[in-house]
């Protein structure tokens, strides 16, 4: 079992890639990534020089994560206006790249209004251009202000319900600052508790198929000096049956109008096994992922991911071997089945953490109350 021990509460923390970031060099804008397929094993970046790249790097996870991806969505439409594409034809492509995450429109469609805004007003395409570009860092840079606010709030409500501190959180997927303009959602609360003195230990799930939790939260803990564990997704059970979790803290990549959250596959069996053990079940995400346009669970789409992500283990400096360009561990021609997400209904969630407060008990009238008092409007 892998294990990582923190000496102190403070952050051992090296100068780091920024996740997504616009630069304009000579030859014109870019949009450069941290190519999140090749964590852990080495960090190389990712130039994206037009919307269809961008969509392909959304599709392979180079990027990835519901905040981030909002972010990126809106410097796509950004980058096709700045270098003369067209920005319809652009934002419909990102839109679609990837299905469930609700952030990835909101991003899109505000640089969208922005550019179309200021394209009607003034007839200019650099000033609408310029008006998309504003559009994105001004999302990239609240994104920022959330995820420091759901942390603030995130602590308060694990401090609030195990007083004893100490806390041992269990995580799944990845919701650290390779998701976010900041130090991200569920991440960002157990990084608030480490940096407090109070994590005790982080339980980090692998993550299948893609081990996001292997590849990305691991490194991103043993970065910042946090206690942490690696386990696979099918040894959470047994930790909650040795009383070793307090609290587990996931992300989310949309949340319906009654409460359902979707999050990265293996979500819901961990909502029924804290309800077992009767240990909360906390949701972290900023008030964008609520989509009051999704009534419930059931409406929510959830996207399937190719077989060959199951049938194969991409991993570094090992010989191709599989269809999908890894190592194949399953017969040639095995069916998989691959959701990317599964849905976990409002009763098995104690509380939703937002950037503006938390839901708790979660209720489609308490969600319905905070949208309406938070969710900024943009135009179109």
């Amino acid at each position: 079992m892998a294990d990582q021990y923190a000496q102190s509460g403070e952050d051992k923390r090296p100068a780091e890639i920024p996740a997504i970031r616009w630069e304009e060099p000579p030859e014109g804008p870019v949009l450069v990534l941290l190519d999140q397929t090749r964590l852990p094993a080495e960090e190389v970046e990712l130039v994206c020089t037009d919307a269809p790249a961008l969509v392909e790097a959304i599709r392979s996870l180079a990027v990835r994560g519901a905040p981030l991806l909002g972010i990126a969505g809106a410097y796509g439409v950004a980058l096709a206006a700045a270098r003369g594409f067209d920005v319809d034809e652009a934002a419909a492509a990102l839109e679609s790249a990837r299905p469930t995450a609700v952030n990835l429109s909101i991003g899109v469609h505000r640089a969208a209004s922005a550019h179309r805004a200021a394209l009607a007003t003034t007839g200019d395409p650099t000033a609408a251009a310029t008006a998309a570009l504003a559009a994105a860092r001004a999302m990239h840079k609240e994104d920022a202000e959330a995820s420091a606010r759901m942390a603030v709030h995130g602590l308060a409500l694990l401090d609030e319900l195990l007083p004893a501190g100490g806390h041992r959180v269990l995580t799944h997927c990845n919701s650290g600052s390779l998701v976010s303009g900041g130090e991200g959602t569920a991440f960002a609360v157990a990084l608030a508790a480490h940096r407090a003195g109070r994590l005790r230990k982080l339980w980090v799930d692998e993550t299948r198929p893609l081990l996001q939790g292997a590849r990305l939260t691991a490194y991103e803990a043993a970065r910042r000096g946090m206690a942490y564990t690696l386990l696979t997704d099918s040894a959470a059970g047994s930790l909650f049956a040795a009383g070793e979790v307090d609290a587990v803290l996931v992300g989310a990549d949309r949340i319906a109008a009654d409460g359902s959250v979707a999050n990265k596959v293996g979500s819901y069996p961990l909502a029924v096994l804290a309800r077992y053990h009767h240990v909360p079940f906390i949701v972290v995400a900023p008030v964008t992922t609520v989509d009051p346009g999704t009534p419930d669970g059931a409406s929510i789409e959830v996207e399937q991911r190719p077989g060959y992500e199951v049938t194969d283990v991409l991993a570094p400096q090992v010989p191709v071997a599989g269809a999908g360009g890894g190592l194949a561990v399953a017969p040639l021609g095995t069916q998989a089945y691959n959701p990317a997400f599964d849905v976990t209904p409002p009763e098995l969630v104690t509380a939703i953490v937002t950037e503006e407060g938390v839901v708790s008990p979660v209720t489609a009238e308490a969600l319905a109350e905070l949208c309406s008092r938070s969710r900024q409007v943009t135009p179109g």
